[in-house]
């Protein structure tokens, strides 16, 4: 499958799916980002069962911004609407590799009982927070 170009109007359609995306964010100018590019769509023809998408911050800022993209290129894994890994930097192509062996090996049901737990911590300490004191004896 070849990458597709994500753009304001696709891209959350795109990252809502069910299964595994994988998102480059990258730019025309950036060496690493054009060093990375052959290795991502050679991964994207031997993985025909995961979505392969491209956003090019020059082009699309806003996207780049509501992740907070200080540097790139910067990949993203979703896996059934869960962000599961970002990293910056180019990746060598056996990493990569690995990397999507260890995304499809997920247990996400385990992952999904992972951050209700976590979420869960966080508000309690987030109420304990917004109690109020005791009053001194």
């Amino acid at each position: 499958m070849a990458t597709v170009a994500l753009t304001q109007k696709n891209f959350q359609q795109v990252v809502d799916q069910d299964g595994i995306v994988l998102v480059d964010f990258w730019a025309p100018w950036c060496g690493p980002c054009r060093a990375f590019g052959p290795v991502f769509e050679k991964a994207s023809t031997k993985h025909p069962d995961i979505t392969f998408g491209k956003v090019n911050t020059e082009e699309e800022h806003e996207i780049a911004a509501g992740f907070n993209i200080r540097s790139i290129p910067t990949l993203m894994i979703f896996r059934d609407r869960i962000l599961i890994f970002a990293q910056p930097g180019a990746l060598p192509a056996n990493v990569l590799e690995e990397l999507i062996g260890k995304v499809k090996a997920l247990d996400m049901d385990k992952v999904r009982k992972e951050i209700e737990a976590e979420q869960a911590a966080h508000e309690h300490s987030k109420r304990a927070e917004e109690a109020p004191a005791s009053p001194p004896n």
